[in-house]
């Protein structure tokens, strides 16, 4: 049988330390790593593929397809980086899901669940994520947390 200390409320008393100590750390790397997912998105859009995208709205019903190109560009690149350095989170995060929404319901859902088969699985997932984003805030190791106050 597998003796279970008591007094942790680990597994193992040594994995303790590191785990108190990495803690702090989770939330900013989920909020750097989504951010930094958006900035690439928004990068190959604004720098060099709007008519790329404009055109693809216009395939696909979603209109004025050359603003709300620029719109999604702007906020996936502009956004992105704002959740990266934690600064207007939630102003972004809230703008990101909502794009993250169009593009899960809309546009993905009819091919399915399997992102290998162009379903809404990645985009749903990233969704999540903002909308967590979204509640939380920038938290304690962003700019947020030096204004005054926060969205």
């Amino acid at each position: 049988m597998i003796k279970v200390s008591r007094t942790s409320r680990y597994f193992s008393r040594r994995f303790e330390e590191i785990y108190e100590l990495l803690k702090p750390f989770s939330y900013p790397l989920i909020r750097v790593s989504a951010g930094a997912m958006m900035i690439p998105h928004g990068y190959g859009k604004v720098f060099g593929g709007i008519d790329g995208t404009a055109g693809f709205f216009k395939s696909v019903g979603i209109e004025p397809a050359l603003y709300f190109a620029w719109y999604v560009g702007l906020a996936e690149f502009v956004g992105g980086i704002c959740v990266v350095i934690g600064l207007l989170t939630r102003v972004f995060s809230i703008q990101l899901v909502i794009i993250l929404a169009v593009a899960t319901f809309y546009i993905h859902l009819p091919n399915g669940f399997l992102w290998i088969k162009g379903g809404y699985e990645y985009p749903l997932l990233w969704m999540l994520i903002m909308i967590a984003i979204t509640f939380r805030g920038g938290g304690a190791f962003s700019l947020d947390s030096q204004l005054p106050k926060e969205f």
